[in-house]
């Protein structure tokens, strides 16, 4: 641990006092960064869980695995806070929230003042009930330990098993073919990918899958576990027992919001924020994986009266983070931002642009454009007149210009956006 000084000058920081920041993902960094871009690095007291620094976290379920010797980038250095003037307190958890003396608890005893506080606690992997994720063959994929965890195991399988058609998954399953394993993916819904892509992409996303070579199982029924000891035997499928060498949890995630309930705060499949990511405490904002907060992109059109959104992608988070430095510095700021993601999973790269309108509008309507080879292109994704997503697939171009698109407002029809004579970016 780096640990702070004892006496805390104020001279600069909002509301005459310290910015705590708790968490250790890319929202973590990007608020470190934008702080200390404003001259408040030495305001700035970062609180994190993991051993490591802020680090690079979309390589973990690929790069990294492959290759024994990979090592995780760090999303800034430690001479980079150190010049900055941050304070970090690394492996030291905070453990309580105290709203009414602004303290921050943390797993060492040591006790943060705050002036502000800033959650950006992620999420964690879903766990299934009654599988101990300790098993010695059972995986989730979520931290760096988690990943090493993963390597070591996966190098040593000759047959995996992964349980969930998400991102993670996937990726993790093309990942382990790529090496040369057997690769069963188990998928309990009709299709792949439900809460992510459109049918159209996930059934492109299953034939490429398929073709490479894994094994992929929908509407796949896991009824019951066998463990002896320390490792899980075997699952039982659609009512057949099925031996497991390896088995990779990829069933979603869960927003890590632990602190923010047990103080108090308004919490609702993430930490509820305003546009400006503060929380039902306006001195505790919330960034990230971690935050439910009011969609202006949501059917494509005004901000969301509903619950809002909570999005997990490395965009949201830096794209948050800058809108909460600001919310810090006491600028009135909108968090606006245009929604993009992505994947690679093999030779498949995803990048999708914007929010899928929902299905049952009646006016939803969605249009392929052709790209240069039948691996190559994009969907777009109507309400009425009004242009709300692009997903791309192995098409780079369309993509970049499609964000551009979406940003500037302008909505060609179908028939001009989909003719490949003329490039996407033309309509910006």
């Amino acid at each position: 641990m780096i640990a702070m000084n004892d006496t805390l000058s104020t001279d600069a920081a909002p509301a005459d006092g310290p910015i705590v920041i708790v968490g250790g993902g890319h929202a973590a960094a990007a608020l470190c960064a934008g702080l200390a871009e404003a001259g408040l690095g030495a305001h700035t007291h970062l609180v994190c869980e993991e051993t490591s620094l802020p680090y690079q976290r979309p390589p973990l379920s690929k790069a990294f695995l492959k290759e024994a010797t990979a090592v995780v980038q760090p999303l800034r250095s430690a001479q980079g806070y150190a010049q900055a003037g941050i304070s970090l307190y690394l492996a030291d958890p905070a453990t309580r929230l105290d709203r009414g003396t602004r303290r921050v608890h943390l797993a060492s005893g040591r006790v943060l003042p705050y002036a502000q506080l800033v959650l950006a606690t992620g999420a964690r992997a879903r766990a299934l009930p009654g599988l101990p994720a300790t098993l010695d063959n059972v995986c989730l994929l979520r931290s760096l330990v988690d990943a090493e965890r993963l390597r070591s195991r996966l190098h040593a399988a000759q047959q995996v098993t992964v349980l969930g058609g998400g991102f993670i998954g996937l990726e993790v399953a093309a990942t382990a073919r790529a090496l040369g394993k057997a690769v069963q993916v188990l998928e309990m819904a009709p299709r792949l990918l439900a809460r992510s892509v459109s049918a159209e992409v996930a059934a492109h996303v299953l034939a490429t899958h398929r073709d490479n070579g894994i094994d992929v199982q929908l509407q796949a029924e896991v009824s019951g576990f066998e463990v002896q000891g320390q490792r899980l035997q075997a699952l039982h499928l659609h009512g057949q027992r099925q031996p497991v060498d390896l088995l990779v949890l990829g069933t979603g995630a869960l927003p890590e919001t632990s602190l923010a309930a047990a103080a108090g705060l308004q919490v609702d499949d993430g930490v509820v924020v305003d546009a400006g990511l503060r929380s039902s405490d306006p001195g505790i904002l919330a960034v990230g994986d971690c935050a439910r907060a009011p969609s202006l992109w949501q059917h494509g059109a005004a901000p969301d009266a509903g619950r809002g959104l909570r999005l997990e992608s490395v965009q949201n988070a830096n794209d948050q983070a800058r809108t909460a430095v600001a919310t810090l510095l006491g600028r009135a700021e909108t968090y606006r931002a245009l929604p993009w993601f992505w994947s690679e999973q093999g030779a498949l790269r995803l990048q999708m642009a914007g929010l899928l309108p929902p299905a049952h509008l009646p006016q939803r309507s969605s249009h392929l454009r052709a790209g240069a080879t039948p691996a190559s292109f994009s969907w777009l994704h109507y309400a009425g007149d009004t242009l709300c997503c692009v997903e791309s697939v192995n098409a780079p171009q369309d993509h970049m210009a499609a964000r551009k698109l979406l940003e500037s407002g302008r909505h060609p029809t179908p028939a001009q956006a989909c003719d490949v004579a003329t490039p996407l970016k033309h309509w910006v």
